[in-house]
């Protein structure tokens, strides 16, 4: 039986699942290190592989859709399914963490003086540095959006540098984020309103760097000329995932900063 006679793409053998698995346990090891014993040499080390881990992995997915031709319609269409249903996963995930949010804040129970805010806790100005970020992701989200236009009328050109102030954004959201979590006058450890603040923010956070990874490898392609008008898959991903971070922080800034405030 040959087994190249079909549109699909049988994956071949690859190292780096099994390792990167290794990696994510190695890197959950050593949070435990940093937060009880302030030692944080295996969380940078593991941090360090796996990004050269993803480096590689990412290596091999590119170089296999564009230069192999591996990614045929049926093979784009189940990518499309996947990256469909881990945005799903994602959205569950951050419903769990507003599920939290209000099963607190709606019946505040007598342990954190029947109120909310918690009695103590300052919250953030909802029209300082949130409606600042606020506006800067939505402006990202406009400048994303008019790269993909771009891309799909091939001017490319302004393809390429719509997606860097979208990136550029994305840096500058994340900047303002240090700066209000500098500032805070409350703690992760300060109630469960600061539990669920910086663990919902915090986590939102980290999806915005991650597509900021992911629209700055798409860059990277654009000017390779890895993409056409009719082929761009991993752009159209990245667009996905940054109106999905987009969408979220609207519900983060108005049931967590205004709500709250």
């Amino acid at each position: 039986m040959n087994l190249s006679n079909h549109p699909y793409h049988i994956v071949s053998i690859s190292p780096w699942p099994i390792f990167l698995s290794f990696n994510i346990m190695f890197l959950f090891i050593g949070m435990i290190k940093w937060f009880y014993f302030q030692n944080f040499y295996l969380i940078i080390s593991s941090m360090i592989l796996m990004m050269l881990i993803l480096f590689q992995w990412w290596r091999d997915v590119i170089r296999e859709g564009t230069y192999q031709g591996c990614h045929t319609s049926y093979v784009m269409k189940n990518l499309r399914l996947g990256m469909i249903l881990f945005i799903t996963s994602e959205i569950f995930f951050f419903i769990s963490l507003f599920w939290a949010y209000f099963h607190s804040s709606l019946a505040p129970s007598i342990e954190i003086g029947l109120m909310w805010p918690p009695k103590g806790i300052k919250m953030f100005n909802p029209y300082d540095i949130p409606l600042l970020n606020s506006i800067i992701l939505i402006s990202s989200g406009m400048t994303i959006s008019w790269s993909h236009y771009s891309m799909i009328s091939n001017k490319f050109k302004k393809s390429f540098f719509s997606l860097i102030q979208t990136i550029i954004l994305g840096f500058i959201f994340s900047f303002f984020q240090y700066i209000e979590y500098y500032q805070a006058p409350f703690t992760i450890s300060d109630s469960c309103f600061g539990s669920i603040f910086f663990l919902t923010t915090g986590f939102h956070g980290i999806h915005v760097i991650i597509g900021n990874m992911f629209l700055m490898i798409c860059a990277l392609r654009i000017f390779l000329n890895h993409f056409s008008k009719n082929h761009h898959l991993g752009f159209e991903a990245a667009i996905w995932y940054w109106h999905f971070v987009d969408i979220v922080w609207l519900f983060v800034y108005t049931w967590i900063y205004w709500w709250s405030f």
